[in-house]
């Protein structure tokens, strides 16, 4: 971890904190709402351990925090908020909590390890003394990933973003008057909008973050 700018330090610092402090109204929600459902219950968990992981991941350099176990727990993740819905206006407030998963299931691919299986492959081409026109075929298929992860990126972070900006004005005092209901409903729990805000906007800073 030496070799970090220390303004990156400071980033990730940031990061942590507010992902803790997250984590720590999450757990206090759930403490307050014992009689909550099953739907309730696991959702809390998995806001939980997004959090958690979240905290901790800048400072981590491999597993458990990165790897096919990490991604596949927060895929899952991502499909029980987007299948567990039964009306269409909570398909829309939990499709916000699914793409966080789905971020943090992005971040914790890696993708540099099928980078190097290409490298070995391609020493192997050369060794075998194959034509040098299949190192341009690979070379563009890294070129293809590449971009195609960069858009991946792109659409999430803009998307999150888009969610912690709503989420963040909804419960502002000057809206809790409107007429609209997504306004008047932010009135009774003006924390909780802001915490999932603030995990967007904390989750797409994180996006655009080395790994």
């Amino acid at each position: 971890m030496s070799d970090r700018m220390p303004a990156l330090d400071a980033v990730h610092g940031m990061l942590t904190l507010l992902f803790a402090v997250v984590a720590l109204h999450v757990s206090w929600h759930a403490v307050r709402s014992p009689g909550a459902g099953r739907r309730a219950r696991v959702d809390l968990v998995l806001h939980c351990a997004m959090a958690a992981a979240m905290a901790a991941m800048p400072w981590s350099s491999g597993p458990p925090l990165a790897g096919r176990a990490t991604t596949v727990f927060f895929t899952a993740a991502a499909l029980w908020f987007l299948l567990t819905p039964h009306r269409a206006a909570v398909f829309a407030d939990r499709l916000t909590p699914a793409v966080g998963m789905a971020a943090m299931a992005w971040m914790s691919r890696t993708p540099s390890g099928a980078v190097s299986v290409s490298a070995s492959a391609q020493e192997a081409v050369t060794a075998a003394g194959l034509p040098a026109a299949h190192h341009t075929t690979a070379h563009g298929h890294t070129g293809d990933a590449s971009t195609a992860a960069i858009l991946v990126t792109a659409v999430l972070t803009v998307y999150l973003l888009g969610c912690a900006l709503r989420s963040l004005t909804r419960p502002m005092p000057a809206l809790r008057t409107a007429t609209d209901p997504a306004h008047r409903a932010a009135a009774t729990d003006p924390c909780g909008h802001v915490r999932d805000g603030a995990m967007a906007l904390g989750t797409a800073v994180m996006l655009l973050l080395p790994h």
